[in-house]
């Protein structure tokens, strides 16, 4: 689509048409010297106008034409006035100028209003735009052409009472170039059409002036005159045919001010030189004898109009200027009013209106640097997910509502914010770290009795960390510190709180140091796989292993699996450590199968089922070693099956997945962990294992040992599911195992865990003897 601008720079070959035509009937204009002859080029000039206003409108359709239409009806009428003088008056008449005033008097009054409709655009209080400047500066005008032109022809000749009427016609000029000025302030000098109204009403101004000072006295219009009119016309035509006609104007009402520096100097100018040049004139009126009371009136009252417009102008920019002040003063305020709120929402948490983490750091510097006692208490709901997970977020941030209404209570006037989701904390000033102690113990117990959510009784145990404040320290360090006891709290079993002390930050420290060595021997190949034995009770042979990871340091002693399999979860390593031991397992235990049958259990733990790939990747490393599915045991923990959430429906699609595929699953630690044993019957498992603790101790006879395990091998029978016991050490052991049915066990009664040969030596030993 091209712009203005673009329309502006290339004009249309019908506005070129036009100029070419005008300058043609201009020419025409000096070569006519009787009354029909001017009839006909006048007859020429306005049927061209006429007809360019037709064909601009429904070339360009500017969207309000009304005051095209204004003009085209101005010029029609002005048009059949001029044939019925040339044809139907007589001579005398049509030549005396008084019929030609009369008809135009009629027109002129149409025609303004065509030129002031035209930037209007159908917006209410739009007219008025631009018009007390217009009309200062047109006023100015009339002063100057009073002197110059009309004083000297009309009132220094005595004139004035016979040609009186020939003053219509240059005053409804100058009413109309009110209007064309007023295009000019308004169109911001970029609607090609406006400047060529405005300039069209200049010459008109000119045209008939120029009449009214020579032409009159010599009985006919001066070539001055005729080619006035007719380049008058022709601009008017041209504007009509120039596609910036339709351009929409769109100031607002206060904006009704001079659009271009150089607009305001000629107001300027107007406004000084008015007074000046009356002066100036009646200085010279007097000085030659010739001042009359019209020499003094008519200056003095466009002087005096101009300066009431110059006033009325001042009050207008004053209503603007104090409409704008007080608009800017309600957006200061709004502005004011939106900073406080937005401040406010940065510093504090929307759902539950507490302040947030930059105010609670705030005031904990504060209380630092004041070296006031007291302490920083860390808060973390207990099982916050499972509530979003079981009953959706809408109960879980009515949850949230809750448990910041009850904090506020417990901790009175203490400053308590929420920091992330769960987790909140609350800032304990001018207190002893006894009394902070006991208010933890408060809480910690009030947050114990259940809070009813939309209808649900539901039960928001926290987790805590309790810092003592400490002058000097940064409000980060123990920020830090109240943290690692929070951890701490929920590491030890949750529901509880912690006070901090500097083993935590040590042991956080050695936490940390941990995870890098760990990082650095993933690259480095320092993990080795074990393998215990799976003996079969019925003959006691070996039918499978367990694999277990060791961590084999460069030049150093074995690192036990408690002391990094804990870390390793936490930190998200067990995903690729456990895909190695998966990988490598499978790779070992291949070999093995395909000559002794022998098959391979593997620790699982959540945090890799909770990988979306965790399926795939398990058959993929069974297809690149070549061990058949049938071969593969993932031994998983029983939270796993039983915890609630989007995590355990995900574990149990792995799993039954791989079921499908052949691998089967077993529990492991059985019995240690949960009530429940319905997911037994209605999750994918293959084998329980018997966790170590159920075994009956050396020495006299237990019978509650032997009844647990009687009452999990019979439950796992009735169910179809196979049985292993851990943790077998005694002959005694095995005898019972053997007597209550128990079908594989593993232990250090038959072997400890052992490097990839040794394991080959025992199999490969068996085998021989057995065979």
């Amino acid at each position: 689509m091209r712009s203005v601008g673009d329309e502006s720079a290339r004009p249309a070959v019908l506005v070129w048409a036009a100029v070419a035509v005008t300058a043609l009937l201009a020419v025409v204009a000096f070569q006519v010297s009787s009354l029909n002859g001017l009839a006909t080029l006048m007859l020429a000039s306005a049927a061209l106008l006429l007809t360019a206003i037709a064909v601009g409108v429904r070339r360009h359709r500017p969207e309000f034409a009304r005051g095209w239409w204004l003009i085209f009806v101005s010029v029609g009428l002005a048009l059949a006035g001029n044939v019925i003088v040339a044809t139907l008056l007589p001579p005398e008449v049509a030549t005396g100028g008084v019929a030609i005033n009369v008809i135009y008097g009629i027109t002129y009054p149409i025609l303004c209003a065509g030129v002031a409709l035209l930037p209007n655009h159908g917006r209410r209080g739009a007219a008025a735009l631009g018009m007390t400047e217009s009309a200062i500066i047109a006023s100015g005008a009339a002063v100057i052409w009073w002197m110059v032109f009309v004083d000297p022809s009309l009132i220094d000749t005595g004139l004035i009472h016979s040609q009186a009427y020939l003053l219509v016609e240059p005053f409804l000029d100058l009413v109309l170039l009110t209007f064309g000025v007023r295009l000019l302030l308004l169109s911001d000098s970029r609607s090609v059409s406006y400047w060529l109204v405005a300039a069209s009403c200049a010459v008109r101004l000119t045209a008939d002036t120029a009449y009214l000072t020579v032409g009159s006295s010599a009985g006919f219009p001066t070539e001055v005159s005729i080619v006035g009119w007719v380049v008058c016309n022709g601009l008017l035509t041209a504007a009509a045919l120039h596609p910036s006609m339709k351009r929409t104007v769109a100031l607002p009402a206060d904006q009704a001010t001079l659009s271009r520096h150089g607009a305001t100097r000629i107001y300027v100018g107007t406004v000084v030189a008015t007074p000046v040049l009356t002066g100036l004139f009646l200085l010279r009126e007097a000085l030659q004898d010739t001042l009359g009371s019209l020499d003094v009136v008519v200056p003095m009252v466009a002087t005096a109009l101009t300066s009431a417009l110059v006033v009325q102008r001042m009050r207008q920019l004053n209503r603007i200027a104090a409409a704008r002040a007080a608009d800017l003063e309600r957006a200061l305020h709004n502005e004011a009013d939106l900073r406080q709120e937005l401040r406010f929402r940065s510093e504090h948490d929307v759902l539950t209106g507490l302040p947030g983490r930059t105010v609670l750091h705030d005031r904990l510097a504060a209380a630092i640097e004041g070296g006031r006692p007291g302490a920083l208490l860390l808060l973390d709901l207990d099982g916050f997910k499972d509530v979003n997970d079981r009953f959706g977020h809408a109960v879980g941030d009515d949850l949230l509502v809750e448990v910041s209404a009850r904090l506020r209570l417990l901790f009175g006037g203490a400053l308590v914010a929420r920091l992330h989701s769960d987790e909140f904390a609350a800032l304990l000033t001018d207190a002893p770290l006894t009394d902070a102690w006991a208010t933890t113990e408060r809480v910690l117990t009030a947050m114990r009795r259940p809070l009813t959510v939309q209808g649900h009784e539901l039960f928001a145990t926290v987790s805590m960390g309790l810092r003592e404040l400490e002058p000097g320290r940064p409000a980060e360090d123990l920020a830090r510190d109240a943290y690692l006891a929070l951890h701490a709290a929920k590491e030890a079993g949750r529901n509880q709180f912690v006070l901090y002390d500097e083993q935590l930050r040590e042991k956080r420290l050695e936490t940390a140091r941990t995870v890098e060595r760990l990082r650095e021997a993933l690259t480095r190949e320092e993990f080795v796989v074990f393998y215990q034995p799976l003996i079969r009770l019925a003959d006691e042979q070996i039918t499978g292993v367990e694999a277990l990871i060791r961590w084999q340091p460069s030049g150093e002693s074995m690192v036990p699996p408690d002391k990094f399999i804990g870390i390793s979860e936490d930190s998200g390593l067990i995903v690729p450590i456990g895909a190695w031991v998966l990988r490598e397992s499978c790779r070992v235990v291949a070999g093995w199968h395909r000559r002794h049958g022998t098959v391979v259990s593997v620790n699982v733990s959540p945090r890799q089922l909770r990988e979306p790939g965790f399926g795939l990747m398990v058959l993929d490393a069974l297809e690149t070693s070549g061990l058949p599915p049938e071969a593969l045991i993932l031994e998983i923990t029983e939270g796993v099956l039983v915890d609630s959430g989007i995590a355990t429906e995900q574990a149990i699609s792995h799993l039954t997945m791989l079921r499908t595929h052949g691998v089967r699953v077993a529990v492991d630690d059985f019995g240690t962990g949960y009530s429940s044993l319905a997911y037994l019957r209605d999750l994918p498992i293959d084998h329980v294992k018997i966790d170590r603790s159920f075994m009956p101790v050396p020495g006299p006879p237990d019978p509650a040992a032997r009844t647990l395990v009687k009452a999990i091998i019979d439950l796992a029978a009735g169910l179809r599911l196979g049985t292993i016991a851990e943790g077998v050490e005694t002959a005694e052991q095995v005898e019972l195992l053997r007597e209550l049915g128990c079908q594989r066990a593993q232990g250090f009664y038959f072997s400890r865990p052992v490097p990839e040969a040794d394991a080959a030596r025992l199999i490969d030993r068996e085998r021989l003897t057995s065979g």
